[in-house]
């Protein structure tokens, strides 16, 4: 589904972690070519090969000088400022192994730099390794590779960890610096639950896109793949990704194109858990249900469930074994077990339901037959309107049977109404041949003889 593949907080093209508004970040800050009191110490010999590198604009060429500066000073002070420049080359390059490989040894330094510095480090191995499995080229065998998502995992973790260390920069109001750091922990926790993904690690993955939903409950793509987090699970969560797939179509935030595609999907998942054999109205009935309620709560309330096929097989197939005449009584009787068992016989096909005929409303395509349910001599006495309706095609004479009288029907129940009095719609029926009187023989016309000649008359 491409309206979902991608999410809006999830954007590569801003590496690194600029401080609110003020154009600043780790990786961007040069080292001053003085040194003041109790700065860490470099030589200018250091400083100057350092600089020889960061004007360098080819990337092949960058990274031979960084190479060797590394060679030749590995122990020194301005290593934090050297790793990002590795990091810029091979971003040009497309050569996100390297990418991640020089955002750990910025990460490596630990306490010898900055809480940014190190946020940048394990923020850079998250996108690195985001860019690299949605990249055409490389994802499809990156994806595979279960190492590379741990990893992408414990970065980013440490990322949002660290991020809480970062201190807000003077200048900066707390309005602009909680928007940054929600963007960033969005980020980070869509890159965490992906990763999760790819090593097979859904509960993982549910638990990152919940925190993302935590901070930005409306999102589209969030819900979405949560939803598909859930059913990658095992056992599947079915009723946690149909509350998160119904989350998504009602997203405020989707467009009315998304939120159909979803909607089409999450139906179809629907019909599926419950084996098929639903009727339509009622999958339909389900679904608004479900979107209604979805709309008002990112969790799920424990207490909405539906019946999955097994369920429904289990209604349907005893013991005891599902008639029409426990299908009416449950249905009369109402609460919890008339749904259940209405979802479970509608759309069936019942053989030979007796009744007693009240009325017969012919038609041209059809002839609709009104018939009050009965399982007794005496229910078949006192009988006198009809609580079922059944159509007939195909079968015009069926037309001949006659009121007040027994009949049996083969047919699909199609529908019922609880109130205002109970009544049952069938389609497809046909009348058992059995009840349908013999078409009586026209009346034979009397032979008329002719009249006898008479005599001639004696000339």
């Amino acid at each position: 589904m491409n309206a979902t593949k991608r999410s809006a907080g999830l954007t590569i093209a801003a590496i690194v972690f600029l401080i609110a508004g003020g154009g600043l970040s780790a990786f961007a800050q040069a080292p001053a070519a003085g040194q003041e009191a109790g700065a860490a110490k470099y030589t200018m010999a250091e400083y100057n090969a350092y600089q020889g590198c960061a004007g360098e604009k080819v990337p092949a060429t960058l990274i031979k000088c960084l190479d060797d500066f590394v060679s030749k000073y590995p122990n020194s002070t301005l290593l934090n400022y050297v790793y990002p420049l590795y990091y810029q080359a091979y971003t040009a390059q497309k050569n996100y192994l390297k990418m991640i490989e020089s955002a750990d040894k910025l990460a490596a330094l630990g306490e010898k730099v900055d809480a940014l510095t190190r946020f940048n480090a394990y923020y850079t191995h998250a996108t690195a390794y985001y860019a690299m499995v949605s990249d055409p080229a490389t994802g499809p065998n990156a994806s595979k590779d279960v190492a590379l998502a741990k990893a992408a995992q414990a970065a980013a973790a440490s990322a949002l960890k660290t991020l809480e260390e970062v201190k807000k920069p003077d200048g900066v109001t707390d309005e602009a610096w909680a928007k940054q750091k929600t963007v960033s922990q969005l980020t980070l926790n869509g890159i965490a639950a992906q990763a999760a993904v790819n090593a097979k690690d859904c509960s993982a993955a549910v638990g990152s896109y919940k925190a993302a939903l935590a901070l930005n409950p409306d999102d589209l793509t969030f819900n979405y793949k949560l939803g598909q987090a859930y059913l990658c699970m095992n056992p599947p969560q079915q009723m946690d990704a149909f509350w998160a797939f119904a989350r998504a179509v009602t997203a405020k935030g989707a467009t009315q194109a998304q939120s159909g595609k979803v909607k089409d999907y999450l139906r179809k998942l629907i019909v599926n858990y419950q084996g098929g054999n639903v009727c339509d109205s009622l999958t339909d009935a389900e679904l608004n249900e479900l979107l209604q309620l979805a709309s008002t709560s990112l969790e799920r309330p424990g207490s909405y469930k539906l019946p999955s096929g097994a369920d429904l097989d289990a209604v349907r197939n005893g013991p005891p074994v599902m008639t029409i005449a426990s299908v009416v009584s449950d249905l009369k009787a109402g609460g919890d077990k008339a749904k259940i068992t209405w979802l479970a016989a509608c759309g069936l096909e019942f053989p030979e339901v007796p009744g007693k005929l009240i009325e017969v409303v012919p038609g041209t395509d059809a002839i609709v037959l009104k018939i009050a349910f009965v399982t007794s001599d005496d229910e078949f006495e006192k009988a006198t309107t009809p609580n079922m309706d059944v159509k007939i095609v195909g079968q015009p004479e069926a037309a001949r049977v006659e009121k007040e009288n027994v009949v049996h029907f083969t047919g699909t129940l199609a529908g019922y109404d609880p109130d205002p009095a109970f009544f049952l719609h069938w389609e497809k029926g046909k009348v058992k041949e059995e009840d349908i009187p013999k078409e009586k023989a026209a009346p034979k016309k009397p032979v008329r003889k002719p009249a006898a000649r008479k005599p001639a008359a004696n000339p």
